[in-house]
């Protein structure tokens, strides 16, 4: 049986790219460090490092090893808070992942009513795209995510919370309500797969649109398209967080995306997992909230 210390080290070894800072990071000293790791390599029969100059790299076995230590160490660390609460949502931590637009919308809603029905638990939440997401959850760095589809989602659970409609922004005075009417315009494209999301929908539409300027802050790029200076998609959340007013909006129907909440590992979920799902649920928005004559429909809203 693997020891878990020594996947520990291994694990520091792996995060901060040498010896000598693993044993700083971890607070031993240096030789023990090595020792830690020959004898797990000793128990494993594999060469899990290798002189690489004056320091050391992990070879494919260490790697691979090295990425399931840290799966492993995120469970167990878990289990012990767990463990701590399980008298009740008394104790422990509970950590949560989510995107920049939730972050600025529903989820400090959720995070708030959190903490007030639960003072004891420790939560802790972080900004993140969701393959980084995603990846936190799949390693135990994180218990919760929210997330929006177009990602492999395979081995998490997952629940849907609302469609989050997209919206063609345009300045004021620009008329057009579809993508197409716009072909000859100067475009504003957001982050990597928001523009693929962009040139696909484009395309349907039978053009390729002219990507002049390209930035994933939705304050920065309704301030691009209120100085006239491109056309643009944004998803509702986004507008619900910050809405300029020197730029028109027109929902695109079929072109939202999904939001999710995701969890790792079988069910039942931990007290605080669990608690902070309901939450979020509850939280839920209707985007975008941004002005009075909005048409709210299960889950999701128009602009009149």
């Amino acid at each position: 049986m693997l020891d878990v210390t020594r996947l520990r080290v291994l694990a520091a070894v792996a995060r901060h790219g040498s010896v000598t800072a693993a044993a700083e990071a971890l607070h031993y000293a240096q030789p023990s460090v090595s020792h830690h790791l020959a004898r797990l390599e000793a128990e494993t029969g594999s060469r899990l490092v290798q002189r690489s100059g004056r320091g050391i790299r992990l070879t494919e076995a260490g790697r691979l090893l090295a990425d399931r230590a840290e799966e492993i160490l995120g469970r167990l660390d878990a289990a012990e808070e767990e463990l701590a609460a399980h008298a009740g949502l008394r104790a422990g931590r509970v950590r949560l992942a989510a995107f920049p637009s939730a972050l600025g919308t529903f989820v400090p809603v959720a995070a708030a009513a959190f903490d007030e029905a639960y003072p004891g638990i420790d939560l802790r939440f972080r900004e993140a795209e969701p393959p980084a997401a995603i990846d936190l959850l799949r390693r135990g760095e994180v218990d919760v995510a929210v997330i929006f589809t177009h990602e492999d989602v395979t081995g998490l659970r997952t629940e849907e919370l609302f469609e989050d409609e997209t919206y063609l922004v345009t300045p004021l005075d620009w008329a057009g309500d579809g993508l197409a009417d716009h072909r000859g315009r100067r475009w504003i494209g957001g982050c990597e797969r928001c523009r693929a999301e962009l040139l696909r929908a484009c395309a349907a539409e039978g053009f390729t649109p002219d990507i002049r300027f390209t930035t994933d802050d939705y304050v920065a790029v309704q301030q691009l398209v209120a100085r006239n200076l491109g056309v643009t998609t944004l998803p509702g959340l986004a507008l619900a967080a910050h809405r300029n007013e020197r730029v028109r909006v027109v929902p695109l129907p079929g072109r939202g995306r999904r939001v999710l909440v995701a969890v790792a590992g079988e069910a039942p979920d931990p007290p605080a997992t669990r608690a902070l799902t309901e939450m979020i649920r509850a939280s839920s928005p209707r985007p975008p909230a941004a002005e009075p004559g909005h048409r709210v429909t299960a889950g999701r809203a128009t602009l009149p």
